[in-house]
């Protein structure tokens, strides 16, 4: 049975509204199956261009209206696949959009540094953007009912929601493998800025066994054998390739807080862990509360994202150690603070410093047994 995705309904919403409607999201998050599925309506009045595929990049070498046309005759629905891997995509689509306007197009890319930066200019005005992570708590809870995904709450901590590794139970290990050797960061290796794949091996290390903490460039650098600068480069190319995103520190009020600290998290525990070769169970393992933190932190974001919520995303620290680990900030200047714990036992409260600088903020501790009222409340 197919997992639904939330942002399905919305795309349905926005076809045939005069835009171009771009897809983003890492290799092997289901975008292809995702357009499939929308491409059923349409049957023989679609089309799909594979970006991967070289005559599909030929096409669009010298790509123009002429060309286009006999190919484009009757169809209602044109996907364009893995966009970022085709020469002059931004063109390509502002033809598609300007010349065929009963032709709704359906781009996907697995690559924001390329695809945004190819077609930002040229379809300006013309294009809504969405996004795509692997699947979400929200989004299985919904397949197969809470207590059902509650009960395979170890096993996403340690293996995550890539939709493989989800639908083909008992092969975890090599799925990630896979995916974590050359796949997920395919279009990342062929920039020829990165010209030192040892190099983002190590640093992506030097990140997954930091979750939860500060991130210092400097020290990464030190610890990696490179410069700040190079550090900086390679982890804004790690986030626009969707494999880790970043968190900056809360600051308004009170004295000694933290300006500019940020953490670093991953989108999916499971790459997290294959990146640092952990499968061990959670008997065997002293990063319990950083995985229980990057899982929450990581699906809070997703619902952020498929439920089109308003709001900015913090932590807060002062110099003397005092920190909170998530909050949020709604358009209306109301902050939420929460607290992330694995051991439900464990009583914790705000610390004094912070609820005497932003009083009216509401604090919450998270843990396995109320976590539906973070994850599934929106």
């Amino acid at each position: 049975m197919l997992v639904q995705r939330h942002i399905y309904k919305d795309i349905k919403k926005y076809l045939f509204a005069g835009k171009t409607l771009i897809i983003f999201g890492a290799r092997q998050v289901g975008k292809t199956t995702l357009v499939n599925e929308i491409k059923k309506d349409y049957k023989d009045s679609s089309l799909i261009l594979n970006g991967d595929d070289f005559d599909v990049r030929s096409l669009f070498e010298n790509i123009n209206h002429t060309r286009l046309k006999p190919i484009l005759k009757n169809i209602k629905l044109c996907i364009v696949d893995e966009a970022q891997r085709i020469p002059n995509s931004g063109l390509a689509l502002k033809i598609i959009h300007d010349n065929f306007p009963k032709t709704q197009c359906i781009a996907t890319g697995s690559s924001a540094f390329e695809i945004a930066d190819k077609i930002q200019e040229t379809m300006t005005g013309r294009k809504i953007d969405f996004f795509l992570y692997p699947f979400s708590f929200s989004e299985m809870v919904q397949h197969h009912g809470f207590l059902e995904e509650k009960r395979l709450l170890n096993h996403r901590l340690i293996y995550g929601y890539y939709p493989d590794i989800v639908l083909q139970s008992g092969r975890e290990k090599k799925y990630l493998k896979s995916l974590t050797s050359s796949y997920l960061y395919k279009d990342l290796l062929s920039l020829e800025s990165i010209r030192k794949p040892e190099l983002l091996e190590k640093l992506l290390k030097a990140l997954a066994l930091q979750i939860g903490q500060e991130v210092n460039y400097n020290e990464i650098a030190q610890l990696i054998g490179t410069n700040k600068n190079t550090v900086e480069k390679y982890i804004n190319l790690l986030e626009k390739n969707y494999i880790i995103f970043r968190i900056n520190a809360f600051s308004r009020n009170v004295r000694n807080e933290i300006k500019k600290g940020r953490k670093i998290y991953f989108h999916d525990n499971g790459i997290r862990n294959a990146i640092i070769d952990n499968y061990q169970i959670f008997e065997n393992r002293n990063d319990i509360g950083a995985l229980w933190e990057n899982f929450l932190i990581s699906e809070r974001k997703k619902n952020i994202n498929n439920y089109d919520l308003n709001c900015k995303e913090y932590f807060w620290r002062t110099t003397q150690r005092q920190e909170i680990d998530y909050i949020e900030q709604e358009d209306s200047g109301e902050l939420k603070a929460f607290e992330f714990k694995w051991n439900s036992n464990k009583r914790v409260s705000a610390p004094k410093t912070f609820i005497n600088g932003y009083p009216n903020t509401t604090f919450e501790v998270i843990s396995p047994d109320n976590m539906d009222t973070f994850l599934l409340n929106n």
